[in-house]
Parts: C-alpha cells; sequence; structure tokens
C-alpha cells in the first residue's frame, strides 16, 4: 500500500506516490526508528506514510540514501489525466 498525495498546480494535477512504509516494515523498523535515522519527528514519517505529507528534497535523498534506493524509486509521480 502506498501513501498517495495529490496536488493541483492550475490544470495539472499530479499524484505522487511513496513506498515508505513497505520499506521501513521490510527493514523491521517502527517509524520512530526511521524518524531517529533520518532526523525527523514519528509524526512526520506517519504523515508520510499515509500520503498527507510531501517531503523536502533533503528529506526525500536522505530517505533515499537509508535504503539505499533512488528516490524515483521510493516517490512515485504520475500526471493525471
Amino acid at each position: 500500500m502506498y501513501g498517495t498525495l495529490y496536488i493541483v498546480l492550475g490544470d495539472d494535477a499530479l499524484k505522487i506516490q511513496n513506498s515508505v512504509r513497505e520499506l521501513r516494515t521490510h527493514a523491521e523498523l517502527t517509524q520512530e526508528d526511521l524518524a531517529a535515522k533520518v532526523g525527523v519527528t514519528r509524526v512526520t514519517i506517519n504523515c508520510l506514510e499515509r500520503g498527507v505529507y510531501l517531503p523536502s528534497l533533503a528529506l526525500a535523498i536522505k530517505l533515499a540514501r537509508f535504503f539505499r534506493r533512488p528516490v524515483e524509486e521510493i516517490f512515485i509521480m504520475e500526471e493525471k489525466q
């Protein structure tokens, strides 16, 4: 299950999904564990997983480095038609 966030920019809409929850649970980490490792709060990780928060570029890169995956593999963006 992906956290999904929809962003509307003028006439364009973007759908951004993330696989943070799947990666975290596969690594057998709690939200609090992951938050401590990337320097944010547990609430931030929870909001990312639920798709109600779009991370900063710095946080997206920290997560990608931590999970050793490209940013594009964790955060998937597609234009809504």
